[in-house]
Order: C-alpha cells, then structure tokens, then sequence
C-alpha cells in the first residue's frame, strides 16, 4: 500500500449542513481541491456515520480524490449521525429522493462544474445505482461496488425465495444497534439529546417489514434495478468479489445495460473496497481505477477506460480449503460482451438413479460467513463434512483444466412427500487427499420453483423437475481434481428451516448440472496499479489484555443432538479518534438448532455501543437484543433497546411480534 501525501492540487474540508425542500438538513463533509476553476462533485451516501464509522474510509478516499480535482463529498442518510429527521426503512422513497436532492444541491453550488458522480460500496453502492435509475441530470457517472440491482434475491433478506436466517435476523439487529446511536454534541451542539430522544421514538425493527413480505411483491421491486435497466443513464462501472454475496448483479449489469456505458469488474475479493488489502486479495490500485472513470465521464478526458473489456474477471487457480487467504492464486480475464462467446455451458448428467436427500438440520454450519469482510473466519473451512451430510455426485477432471466463468446451473428431478421444502446445491473442488474446496453454491425454497413472486405448495408424492442457478464465480479446476456437486435439504444457519421439511428423493436419471466452461485466453493487458491511499486518519485501536473471543466457535451438545455457532462480527471494537471521540462497540450472534428438528432454529443477537468524549463529559450506551424463532405458523420476533445518557436510562422498549409463515 502506498499512502499519498503529494497531489497535483492541495485540499481543504469542511462539515456543513445541505437543506432539503421539507427543511430537514443532511450532515455533510466536502473535501475540495484548492482551485479557482469549478470542478466535479463526487458523492458517497449513506446512513453508517461519517462523523465516526466510516471516517478512517473516508479519510483514505476522500481526500485522495479532491488531490485529483475533484469536490469529494461524504452525506450521513436522514435520521442517521448528525443528520436531522427521522430514520426510514432501508432505501425508502424518501431516502432516494433526498439524495437525488443533495445531487442536484451540489450541482448547483459554484465551485460545482455542474458534473455529478456517486460512489459507493454495499449500501452507499445500493443508492448511487438506486438514484441512478431516478436520472437525475447532473448525475453523470456511477461507481457501485458490493450492491444489489435485486433487492429480493440478492441481498441481505432472502436467497432462492428461502428466509436467509443468518442476515435477515443478523443485519436487522445490526442496523437497530446502529439506528439508536445519538448525534453527536461535538458536532450539533446541545440540541443532541432531544434529536436523539426523537430519533428513537420513530425506530422499529427493520425484520418487521423484511418478514411481512416473503415473496418477491412490490416492496421489494422498489429499489431494484432489474425492474427497468433502461432507466439508468449515468454511465456505470459496476464493481465486485467473488467473495461478496452481490458479485451476481454486476454480470446482469454488463448484460443488460447499454454496453456503450457499462463496464463491470469482478476480483478475488470480499465485501470490500479492493484497495484496502484486506483478504482475500490481490489487492488493486482501484482509486487510480476510479479516476479513470471519473475523468472520462465527468471531465471529458479519454483514459481509455472504455476501451477495456466490458467484463474484467479474476479466475481463481485451485486453492485447498481455509477460512482466510491472503492472496489467490488466479489471473486476469477480459470479455468483449456478456453473456461471453468465450464462454458456453457444459452439461454433466448425474448418476445414480433415485436416491434420498434429508441432511441433518445442523448441515450449513461450516458455510463460512454470509459478507465476508476479510476477517481470519470468514470463508468456508473444509467441506468433508458438509459434504457427508449431502448426497453428492463426481466429475472427474482429466488431461485438461476445466475454467469456469458465470453462474452454474442445476436441474433436479425431485419427488417430496410434503408439501414444502428447499434444495441447496454446492459446487466443490476435491483434490487428490480428498480435501472439498468450497466453489459456490445456490438455494431454492421448492415452492418458489415457478417464481420468486408467488409460493406453491409442492404436490404431494408427485415429481417435478425445478432448475436454479447457484452464484456466479471463475475457478479452474485442475486435472486430477474432481468436481463435486453436493445437494443438501438443508443449510442453517444460511437459510431458515421450512416447517415440516422432511427432505426429497433425487432422481439422478434427468437431472444434471451444468457449468459455465470458459476457452483458455491469453489476456496479458489486463493489469492495475498497486493500492494507494490519502493519508490515514490516525484512529487507535487500543491494546487490551483481555482475551478474544473466537471468530466463529460451533459447539455440540451430544446428549441432546444440539449444535450452537457463536459469531463475533468484529466490526472495529474499541478505537479512539484524533478529536478525543472514544467508540466502543461489541457484538455477538448466537444461532442454535437440533439437529432432528427444524422448529427448533433460533437467532439471536446481542450488541452493545458506547460513544464517550472525556473532555465534555459525554457518555452514552445502547443496548440492544433481538432474537428470532419460529413455529408452524409464524415467525417469533423479540427486540429490545436501552439507551443511557451516563447513569440515566433515557429509553427502554421492547418490541414483540409475530409474522405468519406465508412463504419462508
């Protein structure tokens, strides 16, 4: 990584507040560049906190980019920070239109060229695509990385029409934390109290809602880019790692918008920014990438960034299992068009006649984390176990390597004896000592086999063949290898038991599994720069001599045929910033199951938050719990909220609340 502290422009920034129509005013910090000239104005929006969350991020790129001539600008979402207003669902309506607001705001402003890009990864790169498809005329150009055009199937909710039980419940209970942290008094003066204590009376737990929709219906359309492509008018470099659970909306992006101005990037990486070095790598020079795109599209200069494949992919080399890889091994690929004439489906027909799947409920406990973040936990160990508790069928590799690039396909011929229940498929590379490495994988809740927006019960006793995709992913799988398709009836904590499962009989003889084989190319001009970065902010992380807890610990209770995985997230801990600020967080999920009995999956989360600036003797603590369970007929949901202002508990609620099963 290379820090730069010299610039073609020197910087300056400030924090101000944008007004909107209604009078509510958004919490902003512009880096400018120190320059007479009017220059583009880069957006990154989003609710995770500017003035302490994601500052150490922002400081790495924000200002790296107002170095290169351009205002860069960092907005806290509407109730969100030192934001005014009152939080809202997750890319609500209002949410969307105040950011396209604040694009027309900065447009107009006169060290403004008129020219608009926005940036962002995961939800910031969920609106700027969001916006994008409401057209605003001064947006220009769009950098999303780690998002979702797919709202329903390829995001946190919902997964192959099944309830995915470790985000649903985990990134409900994440955001309840974050949405009950206050403004901060440093920043909005003494009015923080009474923002706060408003605040938190407009929460409500964001499972609520998610819950109450279990198929694909309006709700979720909103948002989704997939509904209109034709929408988007920015030109879009659409960004993600084979490590991310979003990498699939970046082939429909290459695909279905107007080529002329799209390109896509997929690297090794996970839910990340590929500068930042964390694994998996390599890493990329990717703000110099980005600066590329932003010079063409925002000032006129040709880099030549649309001379580049339309898709640029990282194939992975083979790799035995673990939870954590530095780097890869693997090369670069381009494509001119997607889907690819490089590229064409290979058929392997499974074998075995009729045999019965009904894997144990705790199967899925080694399935690695849902966003992978880079943490020495996150990926999938070994999948000998997994795979024994799945029925699976093998292809041997021979003389040749076999290249994949794109989604797999399988098409089960199935016969259930219950009217509901879900097929997970796992594509793995073996190697010759018989260790399963992880490729990819993909889930169908077998009522949602004729359509994400409806839910049928499978008929009893009667077969039907479903077909579904799994993610998309580039591995070469070497001679001597095998590949494994594994097919489970079960994955938890990944995906919520349906009531009643009992598994199905697989009939090999029509079904088969079909992969995405790519022709060897050469591509040797496809390179990047090495990472660079503006200069950190200089948080500290202090050393404790406490003992950490492990990552991921999975625990047995034998007698009774329960297993328990604990989680610690590990999304910063304690760290103290340049300005005195003291943030402190720490958070634990715990899912249980036994393994005879889907009725039995529980979540639940734990978190606490504390923000304490010792020179103005502020101190504030949240609390936060949520648990989810359920039955036959509903979803169990328990939430829980204390907040203190030092010694004083200034809000306590609980929220109970049952959501029928109409789908998941």
């Amino acid at each position: 990584m290379q820090i730069r502290t010299e610039f073609p422009y020197e910087t300056t920034h400030e924090d101000l507040y944008i007004p909107l129509s209604d009078g509510t005013q958004l919490y902003a910090r512009i880096w400018r560049p120190v320059t007479d000239e009017p220059v583009p104005a880069l957006l990154e929006y989003l609710p995770y906190r500017l003035s302490d969350w994601t500052a150490p991020r922002d400081w790495q790129r924000h200002p790296w980019y107002a170095g290169h001539g351009y205002a860069s600008v960092r907005v806290d979402v509407r109730g969100h920070g030192n934001s005014e207003g009152m939080p809202g669902d997750e890319y609500d309506a209002t949410e969307l239109a105040d950011g396209v607001a604040v694009v027309h705001w900065l447009a107009q402003q006169e060290w403004c060229s008129g020219r608009v890009g926005m940036f962002g990864i995961s939800w910031g790169g969920f609106n700027s695509l969001q916006i994008a498809a409401l057209a605003p005329e001064p947006l220009k150009a769009v950098v999303t990385v780690c998002s979702a055009d797919d709202r329903y199937d390829n995001d946190v909710h919902y997964m192959g029409g099944s309830v995915l039980a470790v985000d649903m419940h985990a990134w409900a209970a994440t955001m309840l934390a974050f949405v009950s942290r206050p403004p901060d008094p440093a920043d909005v003066g003494d009015d923080w109290r009474d923002m706060w204590l408003k605040r938190l009376e407009a929460v409500d737990p964001f499972i609520h809602t998610w819950l109450a929709h279990q198929t694909r219906d309006d709700y979720w359309k909103h948002g989704s880019v997939c509904e209109d492509y034709g929408a988007v008018k920015a030109h879009v470099l659409a960004v993600g790692g084979w490590h991310d659970p979003y990498r699939d909306t970046v082939l429909r992006l290459v695909e279905h918008l107007d080529p002329a101005k799209v390109r896509g990037l997929i690297g090794p990486w996970s839910h990340q920014y590929p500068d930042r070095g964390l694994p998996p790598g390599p890493a990329i020079g990717f703000l110099q990438e980005t600066l590329r795109w932003w010079d063409q599209h925002l000032k006129d200069k040709d880099t030549g960034v649309m001379n580049e494949p339309l898709l640029r992919s990282w194939i992975s080399g083979s790799h035995p299992p673990a939870t954590v890889y530095e780097t890869l091994p693997g090369r670069w690929v381009g494509d001119a068009d997607w889907p690819s004439e490089n590229v064409a489906p290979v058929a392997y027909a499974l074998q075995g006649g009729p045999q019965t799947v009904r894997s144990p409920q705790q199967t899925g406990l080694d399935a690695g984390r849902f966003f992978p973040f880079g943490n020495d936990a996150d990926l999938p160990p070994d999948q000998r176990g997994e795979d024994a508790r799945s029925v699976c069928f093998e292809f041997p590799v021979q003389e040749a390597p076999i290249e994949i690039l794109g989604r797999p396909r399988v098409k089960l011929r199935i016969r259930m004896d219950v009217p509901r229940g879900q097929a997970i498929a796992r594509l793995c590379d073996v190697a010759p000592d018989g260790a399963s490495t992880l490729v990819t994988r993909g889930v169908l809740n077998l009522a949602a086999r004729h359509g994400r927006d409806r839910s049928e019960d499978w008929p009893v006793g009667e077969t039907e063949d479903v077909t579904f995709e799994l993610n998309g992913i580039g591995h070469t799988f070497p001679p001597g290898h095998r590949i494994r398709l594994a097919v489970s009836s079960s994955y938890w904590p990944w995906i919520w038991p349906q009531a009643g499962s009992d598994g199905f009989t697989l009939d090999a003889d029509g079904s088969l599994v079909e992969l995405p084989v790519r022709r060897h190319t050469e591509d040797p001009a496809i390179s990047f720069g090495e990472p660079e970065q503006a200069e950190p902010l200089g948080v500290v992380f202090p050393v404790t001599l406490d003992e950490e807890r492990p990552e991921r610990l999975v625990v047995r209770d034998v007698a009774k045929g329960e297993w328990r995985l604990e989680v610690d997230p590990r999304y910063g801990g304690t760290r103290v910033y340049p300005d005195g600020l003291e943030f402190t967080e720490d958070a634990v999920e715990t899912y249980t199951i036994r393994e005879d009995d889907p009725l039995s999956a529980a979540a639940r989360s734990d978190w606490k938050i504390r923000l304490h600036r010792p020179e103005m003797s502020w101190d504030v603590r949240i609390e936060s719990r949520s648990e989810t369970s359920a039955d036959d007929d509903d979803f169990i949901t328990s939430n829980e909220v204390v907040c203190r202002d030092g010694d004083e508990i200034v809000f306590h609620r609980t929220w109970e609340k049952r959501i029928p099963r109409t789908a998941g």
